[in-house]
């Protein structure tokens, strides 16, 4: 009864007369009809398992302490705190991200590939990190049709995108657009009507599959609005994901472009569940907002310059850096630039992260990339040279417990050798990104029944009381 539900929940929306969307939901009907399962119907086959195992998990181990607080963990941003279920990807201080046990390196090898290309497809990641499973190549490109079929914006949110000033910056606008889509939820329609529990990640599933769907024309829309014609590339039925975005963008000719998105929105994407973006999802999900209203609040915490605007501050940092010392560069150079800036009371922006304590692997990922198809670009000289004196300052600085350089310290220049230029606008390829790690949670949150979040707070006076001291 399950496989009927779920097969029959997909409908198309009425209101798509374009061609191109009719070939997509074409491409779409005529991968869901081979013998694989669909990503929706093996997550159904998988969930009755994972729902035992959890309420194994509690029923014989609720009661067991797994951790201790500290007064300085509360004041100190509840780092380290062990508080959250995340089953997406777990985040080690030392060894760096692992996406469902995979590191970047797996992904990169078993994950399939776009045609003729090296770099993982972000839709297998979606499917490994919703299942835990390595999807087929069949499977991935059933998901990415589904995609195109999906990929028509409503009117209003075009019209919406259209009318923001340009003046607003590209992530504000991403936020409206994202919220906006609301009106499409099937989850809020169907909660509204009255629908079993049971039945809420279903829904939810959908929601996200749209919401993603729709993450390219949203943001290529905000792109060239601000930045170009406000003339869109074409989204072609049965291209990737990435291939489609970068059309849309203007940049679908360009090979390299579109190997560079897959490898960019394939490990932005998850970072485990404490950060800023992917807790703000989960936590405004945990009270049964739709998949929509919650990725807007986490793209809104993302867009801050503690979290995902940093990429677009390294950028314009490494630019100031050009300016003023150039870029074809010596080490003794940038220690001396890295030594006044530190001087000066400023930050080395890129380099630190509140959990690792070593190069980020995203970072050394995509310096893997630049190497092989950008080893001359002067920036990419500059951003290696950095690398290599950086680490050795701030531990001489004493006032960094991570001198190794994030994942934000490289992605920007990638960016620019290719042509996208507008340092604005980086944090809103990361937010597309990220789409791919918080919903597979969402709909995870859903099907297990996860409740409202709900930690407990206290006043300072109350800690002092605790911790039996008088202020």
């Amino acid at each position: 009864m399950a496989s009927v539900l779920i097969k029959n929940s997909f409908r198309p929306a009425a209101s798509v007369v374009s061609s191109t969307r009719s070939a997509a939901a074409l491409a779409f009907r005529s991968y869901s009809s081979a013998k694989e399962p669909t990503l929706k119907e093996r997550f159904a086959e998988l969930l009755p398992e994972k729902i035992e195992q959890i309420k194994k998990l509690r029923k014989e181990h609720g009661n067991t302490v797994i951790g201790e607080v500290l007064l300085d963990q509360v004041y100190g941003g509840q780092r380290g705190i062990k508080a959250l279920v995340w089953e997406g990807s777990v985040l080690d201080p030392e060894e760096g991200i692992r996406f469902r046990g995979k590191t970047i390196p797996d992904l990169q090898k078993e994950l399939p590939k776009g045609p003729g290309g090296e770099e993982p497809l972000p839709e297998g990641l979606f499917w490994l990190l919703l299942t835990g499973e390595v999807p087929t190549e069949s499977q991935v490109k059933a998901l990415s049709a589904e995609f195109a079929a999906r990929s028509e914006l409503p009117k209003h949110v075009k019209e919406l995108i259209d009318r923001s000033p340009p003046s607003l910056h590209p992530m504000a606008q991403l936020s409206i657009a994202v919220n906006a889509l609301e009106s499409e939820s099937a989850f809020a329609k169907a909660y509204e009507k009255g629908v079993n529990k049971k039945e809420y990640w279903q829904y939810t599933y959908e929601d996200s599959i749209d919401l993603l769907a729709k993450l390219p024309a949203i943001a290529s829309r905000i792109y060239r609005n601000v930045f170009k014609d406000g003339k869109l590339g074409n989204t072609n039925a049965s291209a990737d994901y990435s291939q489609n975005f970068a059309s849309l963008l203007g940049f679908g000719e360009n090979k390299e472009f579109v190997e560079l998105l897959r490898l960019y929105l394939t490990i932005h994407a998850d970072h485990e569940g404490g950060n800023v973006s992917a807790h703000t999802t989960h936590l405004v999900g945990s009270a049964l907002s739709s998949p929509f209203l919650s990725l807007a609040a986490g793209l809104n915490g993302l867009a801050g310059p503690l979290h995902g605007r940093a990429n677009q501050e390294v950028l314009e940092w490494i630019l100031e850096v050009k300016s003023k010392i150039g870029s074809n560069v010596s080490k003794e150079d940038i220690e001396k630039y890295l030594w006044d800036t530190l001087n000066a009371g400023r930050v080395v922006p890129g380099y630190g992260h509140a959990v690792l304590r070593k190069t980020d692997p995203r970072y050394t990922a995509q310096r893997e990339f630049a190497l092989k198809h950008m080893p001359d670009y002067d920036l990419f000289h500059l951003v290696s040279t950095i690398y290599e004196v950086a680490p050795k300052v701030l531990t001489k600085h004493g006032k960094t417990k991570n001198p190794w350089p994030n994942v934000d310290s490289h992605s920007g220049v990638l960016l620019q050798y290719y042509g996208l230029t507008e340092q604005s606008y980086y944090t809103v390829l990361f937010g597309v990104s990220r789409a791919f790690g918080v919903l597979p949670q969402l709909i995870i949150d859903r099907a297990v029944g996860a409740p409202i979040e709900r930690p407990k707070s206290f006043s300072t006076e109350k800690y002092a009381q605790l911790v039996g001291c008088k202020l």
